[in-house]
């Protein structure tokens, strides 16, 4: 960032097309991080806004006032204060809806208060027609003393004109109060305020009286003189309900002249389609579609780019095992690296797809159809509908739905949200569930077009959703919650889903997804191979009493080989902590090769697979090397001379991994936000308990 950069601040109410705003500003400029001392992520962007004129974008999270009531909302007030002088923004640019600018204007009336340079960016201005609104926008820019620019964020309409306007603010480097709260609330009160600093504008110290958040600027003396103006709390609550009044009273008479809707002119489709998408029968049977859709094509789609990544990575290490010298490199090369690369990189197809049908959803407005449906659901069980968020959310990562859980203010509602949520299906079993139902659910179709594989995975995230209800129901009744709270949504207008805000979402996660996991998996592999090709004397000396023992077998060449390659896998120290659990999962129909891939998957679930790849590949000690899912559909149960992944086996481990809490990030990103380890610890060895049982019948009855 360049001294002569322009900091800009993006603020707006949640569904005001930021996040169009933002993309359409930045492309591909954006970075994600952290805000300061906060673990909530933070994107900021670049923009060139002139030949000679560079700004630094930073989207902060959307909020409805600067008075915040969650920690999201909490890092606006905090940027906007001057708590991090690196974070002070040079100009607002705030972001509008069209359609419900009354309520976008108490925002900017706050921060127009602030004095710092802002712009007004109305949005979707491509709707007026169909909603048969009209604007006056050089009487509204005059009323409000501010840059006011009609935009279509989607369409890229008036982003030069935003430029500009941000290089105009930026030059101006002055702004006044749009409602001068003081002379209407209580003039003797604010004037005493106003005297403690100069430093500050008069709304700046009111919110550091309301809000308790003080600058790094301020000194111990001026702290103590606004603490002094907090003691009498009644006061303080009455003059922030006067406050809004008055802002609304302002805003309501700046609209009256300047804002207009005649609903006899609007064409609107959304009363039409709301009846529809949130019918109490229609509606959940239309989201049950939906959902067929997606989990169909997450097969039918990505099984052709699966088997092409599949045998590119088995050819890779055919060429490897052909061209490299051989020794330990070449062994970690073709044994380890390769295949935990593949482990990874083969399930990219149906996370792409996964993520894509999300995003999709959002962009179209549908998504908040959903959550306003299943909050009638939710409400039964304890759980605000605020709750639905995270839980959705929680198809994409555990980590990051629970975060979203910040934006529930009743603290044990939070708290049952953040415990239900690991049941919910995350992408990290989705490679686990893809291999297996692959392995063990025939590719037939139901009715000529039902894929009988995207069913059973329907099935698998049905009863993780399940089973976060029920969760739910049983954390209400045993942590005894007696306070309600209200849900409140906004319901944003439908949309033609804008293809570069998808392609950045997918982007964005699908890359944190290989990142992720792909660092952890490259890593065990390499420590998977290195337990698996080293051992004490009983491995060393594997090769010579194989030899011994099969010498009056007349066994080929490549079988003996194979027997060899096993011997000294199962005497290995990846072998030896193999069978010292063996005797605990053979009820659940596992051998010590599964339970090794049982121990890795705790750092992440999607291990799994890259561990048995890698273990495969070391145990088949041949020059072929075939593909992940022929080498477990070729593994041999020693005991019954069988396959090992058969459909008893096979089923047994998918009940485990839809109950199992495999994932370490979680487990600290629980403890972070609850700040104890019993509630983390109480899921791991609950959720443990509850995925083994549920195996144990599985596989019992099945058998």
């Amino acid at each position: 960032m360049s001294k002569n950069d322009i900091k800009v601040a993006l603020v707006g109410n949640p569904n005001t097309g930021k996040t169009s705003l933002f993309n359409q500003l930045t492309g591909l400029n954006q970075k994600v991080g952290n805000y300061p001392g906060v673990t909530v992520d933070k994107k900021q962007g670049t923009s060139k806004l002139s030949a000679t004129q560079n700004a630094v974008i930073t989207d902060l999270p959307g909020t409805y006032s600067i008075n915040p009531t969650s920690l999201d909302e909490s890092i606006v007030l905090k940027t906007l204060l001057k708590k991090d002088i690196k974070e002070t923004p040079d100009v607002i640019l705030v972001v509008a809806d069209v359609e419900n600018l009354k309520r976008n204007l108490l925002l900017f009336s706050q921060i127009k208060d602030l004095e710092i340079p802002t712009v007004l960016a109305i949005n979707m201005v491509d709707q007026m027609a169909k909603k048969g609104i009209s604007i006056d926008v050089s009487l509204l820019k005059e009323e409000l003393n501010t840059e006011v620019i009609l935009i279509s964020a989607r369409k890229n309409d008036g982003i030069l004109d935003v430029k500009e306007a941000i290089i105009r603010c930026h030059v101006a480097a002055k702004a006044s109060p749009l409602c001068g709260i003081d002379s209407k609330i209580d003039p003797d009160y604010f004037s005493r305020l106003k005297e403690i600093s100069a430093n500050y504008s008069l709304y700046e110290l009111w919110l550091m009286v309301t809000q308790g958040n003080y600058p790094a600027t301020i000194t111990e003396e001026e702290k103590n003189k606004l603490l002094a103006f907090k003691k009498d709390v009644t006061k303080l609550k009455k003059y922030q309900h006067k406050e809004t009044i008055f802002r609304y009273q302002e805003i309501n008479k700046i609209l009256k002249k300047t804002y207009l809707v005649d609903k006899s002119k609007a064409t609107d489709l959304r009363s039409k389609l709301d009846k529809i998408f949130t019918h109490k029968i229609f509606g959940y049977v239309i989201f049950f579609l939906i959902l067929l859709v997606i989990f169909q094509s997450i097969f039918d789609w990505a099984s052709m780019p699966m088997d092409f990544i599949d045998g590119s990575f088995a050819k890779l290490s055919d060429f490897a095992r052909a061209n490299l010298p051989k020794g330990v490199l070449a062994d970690l090369i073709v044994e380890g690296i390769i295949p935990g690369i593949g482990g990874v990189l083969i399930f990219i197809p149906q996370i792409v797809i996964l993520f894509l049908f999300i995003a999709l959803l959002e962009e179209t407005g549908y998504m908040s159809r959903v959550v306003f449906l299943m909050d009638k659901i939710m409400r039964r069980f304890g759980m605000n509908g605020k709750s639905v968020i995270p839980l959705i959310s929680g198809t994409a990562c555990a980590i990051p739905a629970i975060m979203a859980t910040r934006t529930i203010t009743n603290w044990k509602e939070r708290l049952i949200t953040i415990l239900v949520v690991p049941f919910t299906t995350c992408s990290a079993r989705l490679p686990v569930y893809a291999i297996l139902i692959a392995l063990i659910i025939p590719e037939t179709k139901l009715f000529g077009f039902l894929n009988l594989q995207g069913l059973v995975l329907l099935s698998l995230y049905a009863l993780g959703f399940l089973s976060a209800i029920i969760a739910a129901y049983m954390l209400q009744k045993t942590l005894k919650i007696s306070t309600k709270s209200f849900f409140v949504i906004e319901m944003p207008n439908y949309k033609i889903p804008s293809f570069k805000n998808v392609f950045f979402d997918v982007l964005e996660k699908t890359k944190a997804f290989v990142i992720g996991a792909g660092k952890i998996i490259l890593a065990l592999s390499i420590v998977l191979w290195f337990l698996a090709s080293n051992g004490p004397e009983s491995y060393k000396n594997a090769e010579k009493h194989t030899i011994e023992s099969n010498i009056n077998n007349k066994l080929q060449a490549n079988e003996l080989e194979q027997k060899i390659a096993a011997a000294k896998l199962e005497n290995s120290y990846i072998g030896i902590m193999g069978k010292s659990i063996e005797p605990a999962i053979k009820p659940l129909g596992y051998d010590w090769k599964i339970g090794i891939a049982l121990i890795t998957s705790f750092a992440a679930r999607e291990v799994f697979v890259g561990t048995l790849a890698t273990i495969y590949s070391v145990s088949a000690d041949d020059e072929d090397t075939a593909t992940i899912k022929e080498r477990m559909r070729s593994e041999i149960n020693p005991d019954t001379g069988k396959s090992m992944f058969t459909f008893p086996v096979g089923m047994s481990l998918l009940v485990f991994y839809a109950f199992a809490m495999q994932c370490m990030a979680t487990l600290a990103i629980v403890k972070r936000e609850t700040k104890s380890w019993k509630w983390p610890l109480i899921q791991l060895f609950g959720m443990g308990v509850l995925a083994y049982m549920s195996a144990l019948i599985t596989y019992q009855i099945l058998s």
